[in-house]
């Protein structure tokens, strides 16, 4: 659960703007600048998308299972900061790439160092992201690296559509303390892409609206992806003995890093509901 929260805090910090103070500007030809990521959505693009030796940390959330968006194996290999000015200039990097959330004071500091900042927001759906990973790649030097994890997603998006003519499929993303995905966010889109129609929107819910379970039950989707630790009792409402007598109901576990950030994730997220949709047709 902590992870989640992590993450939708990220993610609420992040919303009006792809980046402030500090535009991803495309690197002069030849030349591959330094970096240091303090995001755990922008650790999994660069860790893609730089060559060996450029990508110099990455958060610390990446590290944790709890709240890491990448492969914790890979995300190990990279040493990790907690995002201290200290911390970050004892790197020396070119750039520090970090959420729309950095503090001002910390990116005084580092500018003040000499030190290039580039604020990302979490990307509101898939376009967006695509744009991101580009803007990223650009940066770094590495527009190729950047255009072929795009592809990726790209296949990835056709892997996951539903077939021709079948009707979507009512899903509700129900996130931790009863918590809803809107619409106007990443995984709305993705849902879209994968055959299904998001239950928050439908009941004129917003991002981060709550959605007690008596509203659930009275009008049940078809699908409930569960967002959190089933073991945590903030989640109860995920595991109450109430949704399991609910006849026409799927509940399926959704890993909460694979809701807000894009890039690598998107395959990641699309395959899991792909998955569920699947079952569905099989069932």
């Amino acid at each position: 659960m902590r992870g989640a929260v992590i993450l939708a805090a990220l993610g609420l910090a992040a919303c009006g703007g792809s980046h402030t103070g500090g535009t991803a500007a495309p690197a002069p030809a030849g030349a591959h600048p330094t970096v240091v990521s303090l995001n755990p959505c922008t650790d999994a693009i660069l860790a893609e998308v730089t060559a060996p030796g450029q990508l110099l940390a990455i958060s610390h959330y990446s590290h944790d299972p709890a709240s890491s968006s990448m492969d914790l194996g890979k995300a190990r290999r990279f040493r990790a900061v907690s995002g201290s000015v200290e911390e970050v200039a004892a790197l020396s990097p070119d750039v520090v790439v970090a959420g729309s959330f950095l503090a001002p004071a910390t990116r005084q500091a580092l500018q003040d160092l000499g030190i290039r900042v580039v604020t990302m927001a979490m990307p509101a759906d898939i376009a967006e992201s695509e744009a991101q990973v580009r803007e990223l790649a650009r940066m770094t030097g590495n527009p190729d690296a950047g255009s072929g994890l795009v592809n990726a997603m790209q296949q990835a998006l056709s892997a996951a559509a539903a077939p021709a003519g079948q009707a979507p499929v009512p899903a509700l993303v129900w996130e931790s303390g009863g918590i809803v995905a809107g619409d106007g966010t990443l995984i709305a889109d993705l849902l879209k892409h994968a055959g299904f129609t998001n239950g928050a929107a439908a009941r004129g819910l917003s991002q981060a609206d709550f959605l007690p379970l008596e509203r659930v039950l009275a009008d049940p989707p078809k699908v409930i992806f569960a967002v959190g630790n089933p073991q945590s009792e903030e989640d109860r409402m995920l595991r109450h003995p109430a949704l399991k007598a609910l006849k026409g109901t799927e509940r399926a576990p959704l890993n909460s890093a694979l809701l807000w950030c894009g890039g690598p994730t998107i395959p990641r997220a699309l395959a899991r509901l792909s998955e569920v949709r699947k079952g569905l047709e099989g069932s």
